[in-house]
Protein backbone atom coordinates (compact mmCIF):
# COMPACT_ATOMS: atom_id res chain seq x y z
CA UNK A 1 0.00 0.00 0.00
CA UNK A 2 3.25 2.41 0.89
CA UNK A 3 4.28 2.02 -2.39
CA UNK A 4 1.02 1.98 -4.10
CA UNK A 5 0.87 5.66 -2.77
CA UNK A 6 3.97 6.88 -3.98
CA UNK A 7 2.86 5.48 -7.68
CA UNK A 8 -0.33 7.60 -7.61
CA UNK A 9 1.44 10.57 -6.20
CA UNK A 10 3.62 10.09 -9.23
CA UNK A 11 0.55 9.80 -11.51
CA UNK A 12 -0.07 13.20 -10.75
CA UNK A 13 -2.87 12.82 -7.93
CA UNK A 14 -3.21 15.16 -5.09
CA UNK A 15 -3.42 13.69 -1.17
CA UNK A 16 -7.27 13.43 -0.67
CA UNK A 17 -7.20 11.60 -3.76
CA UNK A 18 -4.55 9.07 -3.03
CA UNK A 19 -6.46 8.52 0.89
CA UNK A 20 -9.67 8.18 -0.72
CA UNK A 21 -8.84 5.54 -3.27
CA UNK A 22 -6.73 3.80 -1.26
CA UNK A 23 -9.31 3.75 2.16
CA UNK A 24 -6.47 5.38 4.66
CA UNK A 25 -6.75 8.94 6.04
CA UNK A 26 -4.71 12.03 4.39
CA UNK A 27 -2.34 12.19 7.12
CA UNK A 28 -1.03 8.86 6.51
CA UNK A 29 -0.35 9.32 3.39
CA UNK A 30 1.44 12.89 3.51
CA UNK A 31 3.44 10.84 6.46
CA UNK A 32 4.52 8.07 4.07
CA UNK A 33 4.65 10.42 0.92
CA UNK A 34 7.60 12.76 3.38
CA UNK A 35 9.00 9.35 4.19
CA UNK A 36 10.17 8.47 0.89
CA UNK A 37 10.78 11.72 -0.20
CA UNK A 38 13.23 12.32 3.22
CA UNK A 39 15.22 8.41 2.73
CA UNK A 40 13.78 6.68 -0.68
CA UNK A 41 12.36 3.42 -0.39
CA UNK A 42 14.33 2.29 2.77
CA UNK A 43 11.66 5.44 4.07
CA UNK A 44 8.76 2.82 3.19
CA UNK A 45 10.09 0.13 5.26
CA UNK A 46 8.91 -0.39 8.66
CA UNK A 47 11.29 0.88 11.54
CA UNK A 48 12.80 -1.78 13.51
CA UNK A 49 13.24 -1.33 17.32
CA UNK A 50 9.38 -0.06 18.02
CA UNK A 51 7.71 -1.53 21.54
CA UNK A 52 9.40 -2.46 24.64
CA UNK A 53 11.51 -4.95 24.75
CA UNK A 54 11.67 -8.14 26.11
CA UNK A 55 13.00 -8.66 29.55
CA UNK A 56 14.25 -11.78 30.04
CA UNK A 57 15.46 -13.89 26.94
CA UNK A 58 14.78 -16.75 24.55
CA UNK A 59 16.84 -19.11 26.21
CA UNK A 60 15.29 -17.93 29.56
CA UNK A 61 11.80 -18.20 27.93
CA UNK A 62 12.67 -21.68 27.13
CA UNK A 63 14.42 -22.84 30.24
CA UNK A 64 10.89 -21.93 31.75
CA UNK A 65 9.02 -23.93 29.69
CA UNK A 66 11.19 -26.64 30.00
CA UNK A 67 10.93 -26.60 34.16
CA UNK A 68 7.09 -26.92 34.05
CA UNK A 69 8.72 -30.48 32.07
CA UNK A 70 10.50 -31.65 35.52
CA UNK A 71 9.08 -33.14 38.17
CA UNK A 72 8.24 -30.71 41.31
CA UNK A 73 10.68 -31.27 44.00
CA UNK A 74 8.24 -31.27 46.68
CA UNK A 75 5.98 -34.59 44.81
CA UNK A 76 6.06 -37.68 46.26
CA UNK A 77 7.29 -41.04 44.73
CA UNK A 78 8.06 -44.96 45.69
CA UNK A 79 11.35 -45.65 46.09
CA UNK A 80 12.54 -49.47 45.14
CA UNK A 81 11.84 -50.44 49.03
CA UNK A 82 8.35 -49.42 48.91
CA UNK A 83 8.84 -45.93 50.85
CA UNK A 84 7.55 -42.46 49.69
CA UNK A 85 10.55 -39.83 49.59
CA UNK A 86 10.59 -36.60 48.12
CA UNK A 87 13.92 -34.71 46.51
CA UNK A 88 12.95 -32.02 48.53
CA UNK A 89 10.27 -32.29 51.06
CA UNK A 90 10.09 -28.57 51.56
CA UNK A 91 8.89 -28.17 47.94
CA UNK A 92 6.31 -27.61 46.30
CA UNK A 93 4.03 -30.96 45.56
CA UNK A 94 2.68 -29.37 42.05
CA UNK A 95 3.74 -26.60 40.25
CA UNK A 96 1.55 -23.83 40.45
CA UNK A 97 2.62 -20.36 39.08
CA UNK A 98 3.96 -19.00 42.19
CA UNK A 99 6.15 -22.40 42.28
CA UNK A 100 7.39 -21.92 38.93
CA UNK A 101 8.22 -18.57 39.42
CA UNK A 102 10.46 -18.82 42.55
CA UNK A 103 12.00 -22.22 40.71
CA UNK A 104 12.63 -19.85 37.72
CA UNK A 105 13.97 -17.31 40.31
CA UNK A 106 16.51 -19.83 42.26
CA UNK A 107 17.98 -20.35 38.55
CA UNK A 108 18.68 -16.95 38.27
CA UNK A 109 15.41 -15.88 36.14
CA UNK A 110 14.44 -12.50 36.82
CA UNK A 111 10.85 -12.93 36.35
CA UNK A 112 7.19 -12.95 37.97
CA UNK A 113 4.16 -14.28 38.17
CA UNK A 114 2.39 -13.04 35.81
CA UNK A 115 4.68 -13.15 33.69
CA UNK A 116 5.32 -17.10 33.95
CA UNK A 117 1.27 -17.60 33.05
CA UNK A 118 1.82 -15.25 30.06
CA UNK A 119 4.97 -17.24 28.79
CA UNK A 120 3.13 -20.15 29.24
CA UNK A 121 -0.25 -19.37 27.41
CA UNK A 122 1.24 -18.21 24.96
CA UNK A 123 3.46 -21.49 24.33
CA UNK A 124 -0.19 -23.45 25.58
CA UNK A 125 2.07 -25.32 28.04
CA UNK A 126 -0.27 -26.99 31.59
CA UNK A 127 1.77 -26.31 33.95
CA UNK A 128 -1.03 -28.22 36.64
CA UNK A 129 -1.56 -31.84 36.69
CA UNK A 130 -5.08 -32.35 36.26
CA UNK A 131 -6.82 -33.66 38.97
CA UNK A 132 -9.68 -36.08 39.63
CA UNK A 133 -11.74 -36.23 42.67
CA UNK A 134 -13.37 -39.63 41.51
CA UNK A 135 -10.06 -41.95 41.97
CA UNK A 136 -8.43 -43.01 44.62
CA UNK A 137 -5.09 -45.80 44.78
CA UNK A 138 -6.30 -46.53 48.31
CA UNK A 139 -8.03 -49.83 48.27
CA UNK A 140 -11.09 -48.83 50.83
CA UNK A 141 -12.16 -46.12 48.94
CA UNK A 142 -15.65 -46.02 47.56
CA UNK A 143 -16.49 -43.37 45.25
CA UNK A 144 -19.76 -41.94 45.92
CA UNK A 145 -22.98 -43.07 44.20
CA UNK A 146 -25.25 -40.63 42.04
CA UNK A 147 -27.57 -39.42 45.53
CA UNK A 148 -26.21 -38.81 48.66
CA UNK A 149 -28.35 -41.26 49.97
CA UNK A 150 -30.53 -44.26 48.77
CA UNK A 151 -32.95 -43.30 50.86
CA UNK A 152 -33.85 -39.43 49.24
CA UNK A 153 -35.36 -39.02 45.61
CA UNK A 154 -33.07 -36.99 43.52
CA UNK A 155 -36.40 -35.78 41.79
CA UNK A 156 -40.32 -36.37 42.84
CA UNK A 157 -41.73 -38.79 40.40
CA UNK A 158 -44.13 -37.72 37.85
CA UNK A 159 -47.89 -38.51 38.68
CA UNK A 160 -50.37 -38.63 36.07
Amino acid sequence: MRARMIELSWSGLRVPAIAAELGCSQKTVRCWLHRFNRSGLHGLDDLGGQGRKRRITEEERSRIIALVKTVPPGRLRWEPVGELWAFDESGPPEWTLDSLAAAARAEGIAVERSQVRRILLAEGVRWRRTRSWTRSKDPDFVPKGQGSSASILSRPPVRR
